[in-house]
């Protein structure tokens, strides 16, 4: 269980959220909504550890994350605005990449994982060359390569089609099936109640 207590977060100055407490369990989807500039992508940095919160803690089965860093690294995939993908790297590689760096890797090959999202035949061609769409599809196959049990994506439905934006959405489904969590944020228009979302609207906290 992920569990957020009494969180506020600042950027350049300006408080975004204040007093923000909420727990996410196994099998579990939480949808991060609000205006722009409502501290949505900022929420989810704070979460997986690339800033701080200004106060309040986060507890990671019990435990707060600072006590726990490399373990919990390794718990999570993020999936932001950038891709976080090397240019120069090619596909094949960026994924070899990641499942080395994370230590936990599925039983799923990477050609099998690209061969579904429909880009397996860039595998060996350097990530600089693909199209927006293309390299979103290889930064949300990471999803794919660990078994990390905690999904943060912002935006992930970014320069997807339809079909492919179907694919993750049979990704969630699975992953909160095995007993994952995902918390994420989306300005398409996703049916969540297919996943049994909750909802959190930043800028309306109490």
């Amino acid at each position: 269980m992920l569990e957020v207590r009494d969180l506020v977060g600042v950027r350049s100055e300006r408080r975004l959220f204040e007093n923000l407490s909420f727990s996410v369990r196994e099998s579990e989807l939480l949808y991060i909504s609000g205006r722009n500039g409502s501290g949505k992508t900022t929420l989810l940095r704070i979460l997986c550890g690339l800033a701080r919160p200004e106060t309040g803690e986060i507890l990671w089965h019990g435990v707060q994350i600072e006590e726990i860093e490399t373990e919990y690294a390794q718990s999570l995939v993020y999936i932001g605005h950038e891709n976080g993908i090397k240019g120069d790297l090619t596909v094949i590689e960026n994924l070899a990449f990641d499942r080395v760096l994370r230590g936990n890797p599925t039983i799923q090959t990477a050609h099998e994982i690209l061969d579904r999202l429909g880009i397996a035949r860039y595998a060996q061609i350097p990530c600089r060359y693909l199209s927006a769409g293309q390299k979103r599809r290889v930064a949300l196959a990471r999803l794919q390569v660990s078994n990390a049990r905690l999904w943060l994506l912002d935006e992930p439905f970014t320069a997807l089609d339809e079909p492919t934006q179907e694919i993750i959405i049979d990704w969630l489904s699975s992953h909160l099936e095995s007993g994952g969590i995902c918390i994420t944020t989306s300005h398409q228009p996703i049916n969540w109640s297919r996943l049994n979302a909750s909802e959190i609207k930043l800028g309306e906290q109490t």
